[in-house]
This record gives structure tokens, sequence and C-alpha cells, in this order.
């Protein structure tokens, strides 16, 4: 039986409590809360009113503005929880390790905005050629 070891260098975290891992554990042990009401939509005639949102984290602060525009925001939470990871650990990609680096993002429902955006435009151009016969 093949045993293999991992060993984390470097932590970084996006979550409901905080960007970063210090304030995320600091928000932990302070007894706080990541849910309140929800600020992403408007919610009204739902039955739930609350939810665990992420509330400051700033893609510009990990990615470049355009690339970010370009990514839903789940992958931008990845990223973000990568670069600070990187940074934790002091790791630096060079052309010596280049070929040995790599990430692997699982994820089992994701993109969620980037579907629901495209859905919208679907349904208006369905509109529009339903109107026009």
């Amino acid at each position: 039986m093949l045993k293999r070891r991992v060993v984390v260098t470097g932590m970084g975290m996006v979550s409901p409590l905080g960007t970063g891992v210090e304030k995320t554990w600091n928000a932990l042990i302070q007894g706080k809360s990541g849910v309140g009401r929800i600020t992403r939509f408007d919610s009204t005639g739902f039955d739930t009113q609350i939810a665990a949102e992420v509330k400051d984290f700033a893609p510009e602060n990990f990615i470049d503005k355009k690339e970010a525009r370009r990514m839903d925001i789940f992958i931008q939470y990845a990223m973000g929880a990568a670069v600070m990871a990187m940074e934790d650990s002091q790791f630096k990609i060079t052309p010596q390790n280049a070929e040995r680096v790599g990430v692997v993002v699982g994820a089992g429902l994701g993109g969620l905005t980037t579907i629901e955006s495209f859905h919208k435009v679907l349904l208006e151009m369905m509109e529009r050629k339903v109107r026009l016969v």
C-alpha cells in the first residue's frame, strides 16, 4: 500500500467570517456568526431571508480586475485563498520548479451566478423571438 504524506505549508481563507485566516479565526474564537440578512439579491418573497455570505472580499486584492470580470465569484474566492496560501507559505514558482507545481480545484456545483445570468439572456432572446413571430 502506497503511503503519501501531505504537508500544509500555507493557508488562505475566504469565508463568511472574513477574508484571511487570522480574521476568520478571530471571529470564530469571539463566537461571531457569518450568517445575516441576504444582500446579494432581493430575497423578498422567499421563505429564507438569511444566508452566510462573504461580505469583505475584494477580488482586486488578488486578481487583475479584467481577469476577475471573466470569473464566477466562487473562482474568485478560490483564487484569493490560493494567493493568501502562497504568500503564507512564502513559496515561489521559479523556472526550476514550475513543471512540478500544479493546482486542482474541485467543485460540486459552482458558477451559479454565471449560469443564472446566461439563463436570463437565453430567456430574453427567446421572448424577443416569440414576439417577432
